[in-house]
């Protein structure tokens, strides 16, 4: 964000938010990777009746996507979230007449 000069003190909380998810999403990859890496898998529930349902790790993950999409859209991480930054602050600023004079002196 400092390399793209979005950053702001006030962003800590969803910065750590995103860290927090990158880093869930890491060990979340590790399980599904280690349960096999089916996204179907076979339970059988408490009556004793085997179902085919998605992989509770894989979930887990569809779920974390959406997250770090979410967070990486509201800091300006993504190409369109950083392009509407950029034009919001081009749309923003407002020249003065001052400005204009001495341009015009050139």
């Amino acid at each position: 964000m400092q390399a793209l000069n979005i950053y702001k003190p006030e962003y800590e909380y969803a910065i750590k938010g995103l860290a927090r998810a990158l880093t869930d999403m890491e060990k979340m990859l590790n399980l599904f990777d280690k349960s096999g890496g089916q996204i179907m898998v076979k339970h059988t529930n408490k009556v004793g009746a085997t179902n085919v349902v998605k992989n509770p790790f894989y979930l887990a993950i569809e779920t974390l996507r959406q997250d770090i999409l979410a967070y990486s859209r509201e800091l300006g991480l993504t190409p369109a979230a950083l392009k509407k930054i950029n034009e919001g602050e081009v749309k923003g600023r407002k020249v003065s007449p001052l400005v204009e004079a001495l341009k015009g002196l050139k």
